[in-house]
C-alpha cells in the first residue's frame, strides 16, 4: 500500500478542484459502490485530468504512472470505507467543524483565483452554489480523515524500529541534503520626519474631502496618486479577507470597520498612509480602494535606523534581551514578530538552504556568520515594503553542512518516514479485515487490469455469487 496517508490527502484535492472547473467530462458510468456512495467514470476521468493540468502548470512532467487510475479508483473505494467506518463509530466531527474548515478552503481559492468574481467566473457558479455543492465532498473527507487517524493514532516507533528501517535502505538511495541553516533576522523601517508624515497626512484628507463632496471619484484620484504600483492601475482595488496574511494587519483591522461606501481616516502601516474605501463586504469578505503615498526616505533617517539596531544588536549580544524579544520589540515586520523573525521557505519550514534565499546580500550576509553570530545593521531592498530601504540584522542561529542522510543529522526525519511506513502497514491489515464487511460492487470490465484491486474484486465476485443464488 503506497503512501496511503499521503494519497488520500490528495485524493480530495483533486476531487476538490474537479468540481470547481466549469467544464467537466460527462459520464454516468459507474464503475464502482460502496454501502450507497457509487464512484463514477466522470471522478476518475476529471482527477486524472485535473492532475495533468495542475502539473503542467507547475512545470512538472505531466505524464502519469500507467496505473494511475487504478490508484485513484482505490483510493476512492478507501475514502468510502473509511467514512462509513467513521459513521458507525460516531466519531466527533461536528458540521461547525466541518464548515469552518470549508470556509478556510474557499478562502484559499478565492485567493489563488485573485478575486471572489474572477473564482465564480472559473467555477462557473456563486461562491455559495460552489460551497453547498462541496460540503458533501468535504464532509466524506473529514470523516475518512478523522477514522483514519483514529485507527494509526496509538502507533508509536522506538529507537530501534527506526535504526532498523534505516539499515535496510539501501546506501547508495540514501537522499543527499544541501547545508542547511536556520536564520532570523530583526528589520526596522527608517521613520520619515513629523513634517513630511504630516504634509502627506493633509493631502489624504483634501482627497477624501473632494470625494465625499462630489467632485472627485475615489478611483480616478487612485489611478492619479497612489504609490501602490499592485493597485494603482486598478483604480487602487483589492479583494480581501478579514483573516488574510498577505495584508498588513492595520490595514485589514481599517478596511473592516468601514461600511459600504464608506472612506477611512488616515490609516499608518509599515507602508505608508493610506486612505481607504469600502467599495462592498460580505461576511470575512471585502472589497475595497485604497491610496497610498509613501513617505519619503533620506539618508540621514536610514543612518538613525542603522544606530538604533546596532543598540539592538549590543542589548542582545549583552543578554539584556533575547534575540525573539527583540524582534517583538524593536522590529517592525509584523510577520515576524509571531516567529521569532525565522525566515521559512514556502512551507513553514525554519531550516532553508542558500536556494531558498532570494536576496544575494542576504546569501552573503548568512555565509559570512557563524552559527549564533549576529550581522552588524546592513541596508536593503525589501521587497515586502514595496522595494523600499530597510535596516536589518541577521542572526544565524544554526547550520547543517550538506551531507548524506544519516541517524545523527537526521533522526527526525527518519523517524517521521519510519512511523509513516509503520502506520501504512497498519492501516494495510485494517483493510484486508474490514473491506468484507461492506456492500462493495464493481464494474469488472472497468477495472479487469488493475491488479492493485484484486481484494476488493474478490469482495465484489463474493456478493455477486451470493446474489445471483439468491435470484
Amino acid at each position: 500500500m503506497k503512501k496511503i496517508i499521503l494519497l488520500l490527502v490528495l485524493l480530495f484535492a483533486f476531487n476538490f478542484y474537479s468540481n470547481a472547473q466549469q467544464q467537466k467530462v460527462i459520464a454516468d458510468k459507474i464503475i464502482a459502490q460502496v454501502g450507497g456512495d457509487i464512484i463514477l467514470q466522470s471522478d476518475i476521468d476529471n482527477a486524472i485530468r485535473d492532475n495533468k493540468r495542475n502539473a503542467v502548470a507547475s512545470g512538472s512532467d505531466a505524464n502519469l504512472p500507467p496505473d494511475f487510475e487504478c490508484v485513484m479508483l482505490r483510493n476512492m473505494l478507501m475514502r468510502k470505507v473509511l467514512m462509513i467506518q467513521a459513521q458507525r463509530d460516531s466519531l466527533p466531527v461536528s458540521d461547525d467543524d466541518i464548515d469552518a474548515k470549508l470556509d478556510n478552503k474557499l478562502r484559499q481559492f478565492v485567493r489563488m483565483a485573485g478575486s471572489r468574481d474572477a473564482f465564480e467566473a472559473n467555477a462557473g457558479k456563486s461562491l455559495f452554489q460552489f460551497r453547498e455543492d462541496m460540503r458533501p465532498y468535504f464532509k466524506e473527507q473529514e470523516l475518512s480523515s478523522a477514522e483514519q487517524q483514529s485507527i494509526v493514532k496509538s502507533i508509536k516507533i522506538t529507537p530501534e524500529e527506526v535504526e532498523a528501517y534505516y539499515n535496510k535502505i539501501p546506501k547508495d538511495s540514501l537522499p543527499y541534503f544541501e547545508a542547511e541553516y536556520e536564520v532570523s533576522q530583526i528589520i526596522m523601517h527608517p521613520k520619515a520626519n513629523k513634517e513630511v508624515e504630516d504634509y502627506l497626512s493633509e493631502q489624504l484628507m483634501g482627497y477624501k474631502k473632494e470625494v465625499e463632496s462630489g467632485k472627485r471619484k475615489f478611483d480616478e484620484l487612485a489611478k492619479i496618486y497612489s504609490q501602490d504600483p499592485g493597485s494603482k492601475d486598478n483604480g487602487g482595488m483589492y479583494n480581501i479577507n478579514r483573516t488574510t496574511s498577505s495584508f498588513d494587519p492595520k490595514f485589514v483591522s481599517a478596511a473592516f470597520r468601514l461600511k459600504d461606501g464608506q472612506i477611512s481616516p488616515v490609516v499608518k502601516t509599515q507602508f505608508g498612509y493610506h486612505l481607504i474605501q469600502m467599495v462592498s463586504r460580505v461576511g470575512d469578505d471585502a472589497v475595497v480602494r485604497h491610496i497610498l503615498l509613501i513617505p519619503p526616505i533620506n539618508q540621514a533617517e536610514i543612518k538613525e535606523a542603522q544606530d538604533s539596531l546596532t543598540h539592538v544588536r549590543t542589548f542582545i549580544l549583552d543578554k539584556v534581551v533575547t534575540f525573539n524579544a527583540a524582534v517583538s520589540l524593536y522590529g517592525d515586520d509584523e510577520s515576524g514578530r509571531y516567529t521569532g523573525g525565522a525566515i521559512t521557505t514556502p512551507d513553514g519550514s525554519p531550516k532553508i538552504t542558500i536556494d531558498d534565499i532570494k536576496d544575494p546580500s542576504l546569501v552573503k550576509t548568512v555565509t559570512s556568520l557563524q552559527p549564533g553570530e549576529i550581522s552588524m545593521p546592513d541596508v536593503f531592498k525589501d521587497p515586502s515594503n514595496l522595494d523600499k530601504e530597510s535596516v536589518r540584522i541577521v542572526f544565524l542561529r544554526s547550520k547543517t553542512n550538506a551531507h548524506r542522510e544519516n541517524l545523527k543529522d537526521d533522526y527526525d526525519v527518519i523517524s517521521n518516514e519510519a512511523l509513516n511506513q509503520k502506520k501504512e502497514k497498519i492501516l494495510d491489515q485494517w483493510f484486508l479485515s474490514h473491506i468484507p464487511q461492506y456492500y462493495v460492487h464493481l464494474d469488472q470490465n472497468a477495472v479487469s487490469d488493475c491488479s492493485t484491486l484484486n481484494q476488493w474484486k474478490q469482495v465484489s465476485d463474493q456478493l455477486d455469487k451470493e446474489q445471483n443464488i439468491i435470484r
